[in-house]
């Protein structure tokens, strides 16, 4: 079966990231979003991001008009029955994701293999509520999905072999990303690391020992990051790095997934990092540094 139109459950960054990843790559690509409102929301950020790239000439306003003929947006979930393959990329909330791989599991045929771009949850438990568990697996993108030429290919217990290898050459093959197999564990490998370190850099700025920008600036000089620990942080969403640590600390039980106190300060404060317009620095509401 070849996979011509793909749909993406929820338009927030990932799912804009995923979707804008796809129509680039030729695929056409429906997003499913709660209401048209948020659906139109994701669509324009998805332009923005694409202005973005004319500005820095990466690409031309011919190729932004061909990526955006590509994307449609709905808010019925039942329209995921005619994509060849359905991407949840909603937040991280085990109990939401199942509703949404529930009614799904009633919605797309039998060939379609159903995804979830979750980063730190069982995808084992997620197909436990379909009645088909060995089309569901993990497809973990890493942000920004456009530029990072990763994808973690996450095996839940029930995964089939024929699942696997069709997701693998998908991922390989047809959007042309390097692809990792990754038995499912909590946060896999780049989640479990990337949080354990960004933990110990606010562990660092709570004693006081450095700013956060010098932090951030000894990481991405010494050891070559694109970003820092703390602007990673700001861009994960501090609210999602506190959910994937308390997710590992609860799953392993070693404190060093405990999360950092100053992360739950600056949560219960608002200061989400990017999407608020301000975490650990400040930001436009394009994203950029101010």
């Amino acid at each position: 079966m070849t996979f011509k139109t793909i749909g993406v459950v929820g338009g927030g960054t990932m799912g804009q990231g995923i979707a804008e990843m796809l129509a680039a790559r030729g695929l056409d690509v429906l997003i499913a979003e709660k209401t048209m409102e948020k659906a139109a929301y994701a669509l324009e950020m998805i332009t923005v991001s694409l202005d973005k790239q004319i500005e820095r000439w990466a690409i031309t306003e011919v190729e932004k008009k061909l990526i955006l003929n590509k994307i449609k947006v709905t808010d019925s979930l039942q329209e995921m029955g005619t994509c060849d393959m359905v991407i949840e990329s909603i937040k991280e909330d085990l109990n939401a994701k199942k509703h949404v791989f529930f009614q799904l599991n009633q919605i797309c045929p039998p060939s379609v293999i159903i995804a979830s771009n979750t980063s730190t949850l069982s995808v084992t438990e997620i197909a436990a509520v379909t009645t088909n568990p060995g089309r569901i697996i993990g497809l973990h993108f890493l942000h920004p999905v456009a530029k990072i030429d990763l994808v973690e290919i996450v095996r839940a217990m029930k995964t089939t072999d024929e699942t696997y290898e069709r997701t693998r050459k998908f991922v390989t093959e047809l959007i042309q990303k390097k692809s990792i197999k990754v038995n499912e564990s909590p946060g896999y490998i780049t989640t479990r690391l990337i949080c354990t370190l960004i933990n110990e850099a606010l562990h660092t700025l709570s004693e006081g020992v450095a700013s956060a920008e010098d932090i951030d600036t000894a990481m991405r000089i010494g050891y070559d990051f694109r970003y820092g620990p703390l602007e990673m942080c700001d861009r994960f969403g501090l609210d999602a790095v506190q959910a994937a640590l308390e997710g590992m600390f609860r799953e392993y039980g070693d404190i060093k997934y405990r999360p950092s106190y100053l992360l739950k300060q600056m949560v219960r404060a608002g200061h989400l990092g990017v999407k608020t317009g301000e975490g650990f620095f400040r930001y436009d509401k394009d994203g950029d540094r101010l």
